[in-house]
Formats: structure tokens, sequence, C-alpha cells
């Protein structure tokens, strides 16, 4: 019997040995999959855990892990190579926990997933190239950085504990033990740290504390993070001029989902096509890279089947033709495998939305569709987004109205090469590029009319356009008084300068 809880982890761990690469890795990727083939090539019997950094590397790493094994010809003993990843169907993904066959050996391609979130039996050896895919806001451009770094020490060890489960293991980590001991942080940067806080913020002022620079963070968030937080929900009327919450800021609160979605949903009540932006909005909570399933195989055929859904003025949009044809079809399953479509997910969205319904009914919201009439869903979205708003740069891309960021359509957009002149978008990461994400067709008088102390129409130069004089919106900036109280000036609505003017 274990006397003490550290007994009963111990003897749940069984040795693992930790080997380090004695030069850096040019190419980790490459070197990854070198070393997948020589274990499976001269270790004795015992899966393989490989950690990667996301989607894109797994599914091709697959591939040339499957292309090497042909080229080596029948006489080597079989590898059942297995991708894991959160957008992966779980009828795929639960493949992973299937036992190996005798004679061969399990190769599972992992994201950080691996690291906590399951255990997957048989695993004697781990290859840790040391990255991994991390989002960060940055709160000046309000855009989440999904980049790839180092992990930490902590997640290393993490990794290396995975061999250890069911048998002695090792772990093959593919960085120097120089830079695991001087290079790497202790412990992963905390999530309140690197990512946007409005939504926390709304709820601590629901809660009554309003000395937000003085509250006891157990890992205080950098100071920028906060005010723009803060500016935030001020723009969508959470808060007033002294920053305390206000009667809307209230109801917002009650909804488990970000505050522009929550005004959205506040909004179309108003505009009577709350029925269809309580769906778009729980497609959108539920992750919508979740939603669509797009097999490397078969990319063609699921590109098409997500085409027919496609509505010229957006995503959002074509995000409501999904569930309603799902619904449609009665909530059936095989119409989802049929269209490439997750059921999992969608069976979330209808949890979700069901959720939502239930908050807006305790609030005296009417459920009131607006038919075919998509432009009040697109002017309710407006009410909430008006800040994720960009025009079409006439060299190339977009520019967000805010702050004139050079931002992209997404390829997979139902927007993508259609040339839209106003657009506001759900969410903007930078990948490869500073892309948008969620996107739809909007009229710049409607960012007017939903937020009038954040923008107005700025006056023309007499240049004229074919059809009509053209509209020029420009962002009216607000600032906080001061950090200490963290209360805002109602005399400095109008000014932190450089806010420019997009045509």
């Amino acid at each position: 019997m274990y006397k003490t809880l550290a007994d009963f982890v111990l003897g749940k761990m069984f040795p693992v040995e930790v080997l380090y690469s004695r030069e850096p890795e040019s190419d980790y990727l490459d070197a990854a999959l070198t070393t997948v083939m020589q274990i499976h090539l001269t270790e004795p019997a015992g899966d393989v855990l490989l950690f990667l950094t996301g989607k894109e590397e797994i599914d091709s790493s697959c591939e040339v892990l499957s292309e090497r094994m042909k080229a080596l010809g029948p006489n080597v003993p079989d590898m059942v190579i297995l991708p894991i990843y959160g957008a992966l169907p779980s009828e795929v993904a639960t493949r992973i926990f299937e036992p190996s066959a005798p004679g061969s050996r399990k190769v599972v391609i992992a994201t950080n997933i691996a690291e906590t979130s399951l255990t997957i039996d048989g695993i004697f050896y781990v290859v840790d190239p040391g990255f991994v895919k991390q989002s960060s806001y940055d709160g000046k451009l309000g855009m989440d950085r999904l980049q790839v770094t180092p992990i930490s020490q902590a997640a290393a060890r993490q990794r290396s504990g995975r061999a250890g489960r069911t048998g002695p293991g090792k772990c093959f980590r593919l960085y120097t033990e120089q830079a695991y001991q001087n290079e790497m942080l202790p412990t992963s940067v905390p999530e309140i740290q690197r990512k946007n806080l409005s939504t926390t913020i709304l709820m601590l002022k629901a809660m009554g504390i309003n000395d937000l620079l003085h509250f006891d963070f157990m890992d205080p968030p950098p100071t920028n993070t906060m005010l723009t937080a803060l500016e935030e929900l001020y723009a969508l009327g959470c808060l007033d001029d002294e920053g305390l919450l206000t009667r809307l800021g209230r109801q917002m609160a009650d909804f488990p989902v970000d505050p522009p979605l929550s005004k959205t949903l506040i909004r179309s009540a108003e505009l009577a096509c709350s029925d269809e932006i309580l769906t778009i909005v729980s497609m959108i909570s539920a992750t919508t890279q979740q939603i669509f399933h797009r097999p490397r195989e078969k990319m063609q055929q699921a590109d098409g089947r997500k085409a027919r859904f496609n509505d010229p003025s957006g995503d959002h949009i074509t995000l409501l033709n999904v569930y309603n044809g799902w619904k449609n079809s009665n909530f059936s399953t095989p119409w989802c495998f049929e269209n490439y479509i997750q059921p999992k997910s969608m069976l979330r969205v209808k949890d979700v939305r069901s959720q939502l319904q239930d908050i807006m009914t305790r609030h005296r919201q009417s459920i009131i569709s607006c038919g075919r009439n998509t432009q009040k869903v697109r002017q309710a979205l407006c009410s909430g987004l008006f800040r994720n708003s960009a025009r079409k740069d006439p060299s190339e891309g977009y520019k967000t109205l805010v702050e004139g960021t050079p931002v992209y359509l997404h390829p997979s957009s139902a927007l993508f090469g259609k040339g839209a002149e106003h657009v506001i978008y759900h969410s903007l990461v930078e990948t490869t590029k500073e892309y948008m994400h969620v996107c739809s067709v909007i009229e710049p008088k409607w960012l007017v009319e939903a937020a009038p102390t954040f923008f107005q129409v700025a006056g023309l130069k007499g240049e004229m356009s074919k059809r009509k004089k053209a509209e020029r919106i420009q962002p009216l900036h607000n600032k906080f008084a001061g950090e200490d109280d963290w209360r805002l000036s109602a005399q400095k609505r109008q000014g932190r300068g450089g806010g420019g003017t997009w045509g």
C-alpha cells in the first residue's frame, strides 16, 4: 500500500533514459523522421510517440514515413503510422488507442495534445524535437500570433514521461543538453499572459472587482493587454466613463462567449434576426476549424462539398447554411460524413445554441428569424465586431480600419478572390501571413450606425467613384485617464492620435 501521494505517483512511473543530440539540429523535422526510422529498425519492440507542431507537419510526416517504409521493401517489420491533432475526426483519432498487431510497431505523430490530455498504452519511445505551436495575443494590433516556439523544461519532462507509463522507455531529445538547461524557460508562459483579456475582465467587473491594477493575479498579465481589453469593453458599451459596469455589460456577462459575440446576440433581438445570429455565434464558439474535415487524400472533394454552402456575403452566412443544411437533414450523421463535416462538432454546436437560447429567453429577448434578409444579420454582426473591420488595399490584401495593419483573406474563406471592398472578421491570426478568419461583406455606414462613438464618416477630398461618393471611416480612439484607477476620461474620448482616415 502506498504511504504518500508522491509514492503513488512515482509508483506508476518506469525509468526513462533521456538522450540528447550532440549538436543543434538544422532541420528538426527531418531529424525527427530519421530518428523514428532508426528506432523502428534498431530498437526492441515498443510503440513510438513523435511530437510535432501542427496538422500540416503531421500529415506531411505521415506521407514521408510511408514512402520510406515502401522503399525498404517487404522484409522490414510493419509500421502503423497514426496522426493525432485537435481537428481530427474522433473516429480516426481513436485508432491510436488500438494495440499494435504482433510483429508491427505503432508510430503516433501528435501535437502537444498528447503531453497531458491523453495517455497511449504501449509507448516505449518518445521523439521530442523541442517545439510547439503557441498562440500569443498582440493587444496593440488585436491579433493572435500563432508561432512555433521552443517548449519549456516542464513540457520537456512531461513529454519524456510519456515513455514510462507502461514500462522502461527512452526519450530522444533533438536538442542539446545545454539548450535544455540554458535556453528553455523553466515553465510555460501562463495563458493569462498571452491571451485577450476582455472576457476575463468582464467577468471580474461582473463580480464587483473594479481595482484591476491591484488585483492579486497569480500570474499578472501585461498592463498593455489589460488596457486594450478595457478599451474594447468601453467601446462595446460594457463600461461607462468611470470604468464601471453598465446595465448592458452586466447583461453581456451572462453569456459564456466573447464580449463582441454577446453584444451581437443582444443587438440581434432588436434587429429581428436573433434566430440566425444564435446559430452563427454557436458555430463560431464551437471552433470553426474543427467543423470542416479536410483529409489530405480527399482535399478536392472536401473543398467541393464546402463550396456548396458558400454564400456571396461571406463566411458567417456560410456557417449558417451549414447548420441549416444539417438541421434540414434531421441532424443526420451520414449527412455530415457525406459533406466532410464533423458530426461531433455539430452536436456541440447544437448544445451551445440551446444554452445561448435559454439565456436569451431568460433575458426576455425574442428569438426571431429574418428569413432570407441576411443584411440584418451582417448589421447585427457589425454591432459587436466593428473593431474587426478592414478595407481593401489598392495594392494588395486589406488594411484594418483601426490600426491600418495589412491583413489578408484566408484561402478557405468564401470571399477569397471575390474582391469585397469592406469586410468584418471574427479573428485575426498570424501564421505565414496576417489572416482574417470568418469574414463577411459590410457597408461602411453600418459601422457608424453600430458604433457612433468609435467611428465617424470623414470628409471627402473631391474624389468620386463611378457609382457614388466613397464613404471614408475614421476611428475615434478612446484612452484611459490613468492606470492607477483604471478610469475612462470622457474628455479624452476623441483623441489618442495617429488613428488616420481610411477611404
